[in-house]
């Protein structure tokens, strides 16, 4: 089962011609997790086949205008698309506001269940049986949540040879096994699911830092993280900016990824000013080598791992 991130929107605070507002989708199994949603991520999500009738959960890391103002669009387009699955959005605390704000103002009906989040605590704020979302405080201008996608451990791999010697029948038992459940055989023996399943295989794990300075809960929160997305808005030159306007730098992002041990650096959020990027990835390269830069549209599938 691949993990697929999508970047809807790469930009910072203005969009430019190239790059739309911040947005990213991470398709996982039938369900849909968006993290922001600037301006236009309806038709963002039509370009790259996200679709609309998902199970969805939708992550805004704080209340900028170029992360939430996609949002009613958003509502208006599933309600129009008559939707009916639930609707569930996380946010730092005027989430709730803001939304409905939205619903008393502009002149639609929803055809779906809607439910709003706030995130009050650091912490586990969403879990599901296979993963959870972790979320911590960021470092910006205005209250800022940084999210990480944390999949649990998956059983080990099943060991025909032993379910065989074991005596085990084909079938419902080896399912049973397989999910970690012990099962009682015909002859009375009781046989655990670690006697024919190998170690447990970790899972992956997504984090997006949202807009921030360089901050430590980055830093933990990405422990040996299969992929950070970080706020990498300036060059190196702008490092007195970033800090004013809550933002990182190439390089600063690139040392947060080489503390937490990160596999892999993306930097998003951009700044209209570069129509080359090659400088913020050279500058981030120098300290993580392992270090992209994001565009509109490009996808990235993380595979299932065995060990």
């Amino acid at each position: 089962m691949s993990l697929r991130v999508i970047f809807l929107g790469t930009a910072g605070s203005v969009p430019t011609s190239k790059r739309s507002l911040p947005a990213i989708v991470i398709q996982r199994k039938d369900e849909l997790l968006i993290f922001d949603c600037g301006e236009g991520i309806q038709r963002q999500m039509i370009q790259a086949g996200a679709g609309f009738h998902r199970k969805t959960k939708v992550f805004i890391t704080h209340l900028h205008g170029d992360h939430v103002l996609g949002l009613p669009g958003l509502l208006q387009t599933m309600s129009l698309l008559d939707r009916k699955l639930k609707l569930e959005i996380y946010g730092p605390p005027g989430t709730e506001a803001f939304v409905n704000a939205i619903q008393r103002t502009v002149q639609f009906i929803l055809t779906f269940p809607l439910e709003i989040l706030e995130v009050e605590d650091a912490n586990i704020v969403c879990e599901e049986r296979e993963y959870e979302l972790r979320a911590v405080w960021a470092d910006h201008v205005v209250p800022g949540l940084a999210y990480a996608l944390i999949e649990k451990p998956r059983p080990g791999k099943f060991n025909l040879e032993k379910a065989k010697a074991l005596g085990i029948p084909e079938g419902p038992l080896w399912s049973k096994l397989q999910h970690g459940s012990a099962v009682k055989l015909p002859n009375g023996q009781v046989v655990k699911s670690e006697e024919v399943l190998g170690s447990p295989r970790p899972g992956r794990k997504v984090v997006y830092s949202g807009d921030t300075r360089p901050t430590e809960n980055v830093v933990e929160l990405a422990q040996n993280a299969d992929l950070l997305i970080h706020d990498g808005t300036f060059d190196d030159e702008l490092a007195d900016k970033a800090y004013e306007d809550g933002h990182s730098t190439a390089s600063q992002a690139a040392e947060i990824a080489n503390k937490a041990k990160v596999k892999w650096l993306i930097l998003t959020h951009v700044s209209a000013r570069y129509r080359n990027v090659d400088v913020l990835v050279e500058q981030a390269r120098k300290i993580f080598p392992k270090t992209d830069i994001a565009e509109d549209f490009m996808k990235i599938d993380l595979p299932l791992k065995d060990s």
